[in-house]
């Protein structure tokens, strides 16, 4: 088959075949390669200097139509959730790191997932996370600082809770494609798994505060326009954590933002049957009892 650029580069190569045409015709109206005098050239025949107009002509034509009709890109595959699968054994999670805020790190403390590397700090964001510093075993660093130089098989990303009173969505997308970039840069061989944020529960709503479920459901939407840019794998954590009315179970939660032993169990359950990336046959495993 013949391949995007394949097919580009035919296209620009045909008006210069073109020109070629009309070189020839120029030197088939000058006739050929005779000596004339170079103060008096003979005119060239009537029914050349045609045919040159024409090659011309015809030239323009094909210059014209490309600047009319550039070649389109190749569309991008439409990006939807993680599908269900696996079920997965917790050794999956064995070569993943957890990169997140202070909701990842009651998951490290309150799923019983005993697998995988942490990255979290209290009150983190897709920017703080450039710069703000944590402890870890080589001293104090910002976080991405403390991820570089580690190999993962996957990244998985929640962050966007203590965002949500920045201004509008714009900052976000800009600066969470930003930490993609980032992430993907310091880690090439690591796939960068994209969470989609949890809501928080009905009591929470009724306090009429910026951490409401209207905020996260519209930066829910920039994960997943995110996910299609970058050709990110997300998983749709939150259809998983919302009651009827939209809202967090309440017995998931302690505060109404974040998640207790229940609520964390169930966000894991979600990860081990929604794996986004490859499932070894041994991997596979029953689900696991609550």
């Amino acid at each position: 088959m013949v391949g995007k650029r394949e097919k580009r580069e035919g296209r620009l190569r045909l008006p210069a075949i073109l020109v070629l045409m009309v070189t020839a015709a120029l030197v088939a109206a000058s006739g050929g390669h005779r000596s004339v005098a170079a103060d008096s050239p003979a005119p060239a025949p009537a029914e050349h200097r045609i045919q040159l107009a024409e090659a011309t002509e015809a030239v323009r034509s094909v210059l014209a139509e490309e600047a009319r009709n550039p070649e389109p890109e190749a569309p991008r595959p439409p990006v939807v959730p993680v599908p269900e699968g696996g079920p997965v054994e917790d050794t999956y999670f064995e070569n993943i790191a957890f990169l997140g805020d202070s909701r990842t790190q009651g998951f490290q403390l309150y799923s019983g997932l005993k697998t995988g590397a942490y990255y979290t700090a209290v009150g983190a964001t897709v920017e703080s996370v450039f710069t703000k510093k944590v402890e870890t075993e080589g001293g104090k660093m910002p976080l991405l600082d403390a991820m570089a130089g580690k190999t993962y098989d996957m990244i998985y990303v929640m962050l966007g809770v203590n965002e949500l009173g920045w201004n509008g969505t714009e900052i976000y997308h800009n600066q969470y494609a930003k930490l993609i970039d980032r992430l993907r840069e310091d880690h090439p061989d690591s796939l960068v798994v994209l969470q989609t944020l949890i809501p928080v529960s009905a009591k929470q709503e009724a306090k009429k505060s910026y951490v409401n479920n209207t905020r996260i459901a519209a930066y829910n939407e920039v994960i997943r326009q995110l996910a299609e840019e970058k050709q990110c794998p997300y998983v749709d954590v939150a259809s998983a954590m919302t009651d009827e009315k939209g809202c967090l179970r309440s017995d998931w939660t302690s505060d109404g933002v974040h998640l207790n032993t229940k609520g964390c169990k169930a966000w894991l359950e979600y990860l081990r049957t929604h794996p986004a990336g490859e499932v070894p046959e041994a991997e596979a495993a029953a689900p696991a009892e609550n």
